[in-house]
């Protein structure tokens, strides 16, 4: 199955590369391609070096091959190969820290972006396994999912923290020291979908459902919400007011209390 995948791999690459000529962004240029087997058979060291060769290929706009990092990843994924795995780790981390940086809930995380480069890898690798991986036919595909890990751990690191404003606090409170924080512990008995169906029920107008979603969804502080949409606010003041009314008229709300308790 592996080789026949790498067979389509690199009949896709080849006709890439007909198909974009001298541009050469999508696919092989005139160079000699390895085949399958060769791939498979090629040693860890290898393999990094033609990677690095490829990527630097690619940032400098030069036609370039994929099947080597393709292959990194599969030794690391489908394999579980921990050397492919660790040199995966050293050639895509800092591509991955920017992507971290670049996330709108970043600054409002307090944690470092290591922190999170860390926490994508973790979470791509426990997604994506030997049966999922032919679900990723190409490099492209790959990077952008692990995009997708990147952006989200550092939203729900910051939607985590923000629980705690949103529920009322003698839920989130134990006298036993849970091992996991008390925001994921109330958490975890409310099914989501129900809660934020009963918090939009709340909300009185958009510029509510703007605070909350922007606040609670993306991370982001009063000042990057009143910049993103200045044209609801007269000041980030008038963020602040909002935030502090919602989260205040929740925490008084039995309902919420009930569905919490539930």
């Amino acid at each position: 199955m592996i080789t026949q995948q790498f067979d389509n791999h690199s009949r896709t690459a080849a006709g890439n590369q007909r198909s974009v000529g001298s541009r050469g962004r999508l696919g092989r240029d005139e160079r000699d391609p390895a085949d399958a087997e060769t791939l498979v058979q090629m040693d860890l060291a290898t393999l990094v070096r033609h990677c690095a060769t490829e990527s630097e290929r690619f940032y400098r706009g030069l036609p370039h091959d994929t099947c080597y990092s393709y292959e990194l990843f599969r030794r690391a994924l489908v394999d579980r190969d921990e050397p492919a795995w660790e040199q995966l780790y050293l050639h895509y981390s800092g591509l991955v820290e920017g992507w971290i940086r670049r996330s709108g809930a970043f600054n409002s995380s307090g944690e470092s972006s290591e922190y999170f480069v860390v926490g994508a890898f973790t979470k791509f690798w426990r997604a994506i396994g030997a049966e999922r991986f032919t679900s990723f036919p190409t490099l492209a595909s790959l990077l952008q999912y692990l995009q997708l890990c990147a952006t989200s751990v550092v939203i729900d690191s910051v939607r985590a923290q923000s629980w705690s404003e949103m529920l009322p606090e003698e839920t989130i409170t134990s006298t036993h020291g849970p091992q996991t924080s008390p925001d994921e512990e109330a958490m975890n008995r409310v099914d989501r979908q129900e809660f934020w169906r009963f918090i939009d029920s709340q909300l009185n107008n958009d510029t509510e459902r703007v605070v909350v979603y922007c606040s609670f969804v993306l991370g982001l502080t009063p000042r990057a919400i009143y910049a993103r949409r200045s044209e609801l606010f007269e000041s980030v003041n008038d963020v602040y007011n909002v935030k502090r009314n919602v989260l205040g008229r929740l925490s008084r709300n039995t309902q919420l209390r009930q569905l919490i308790a539930l």
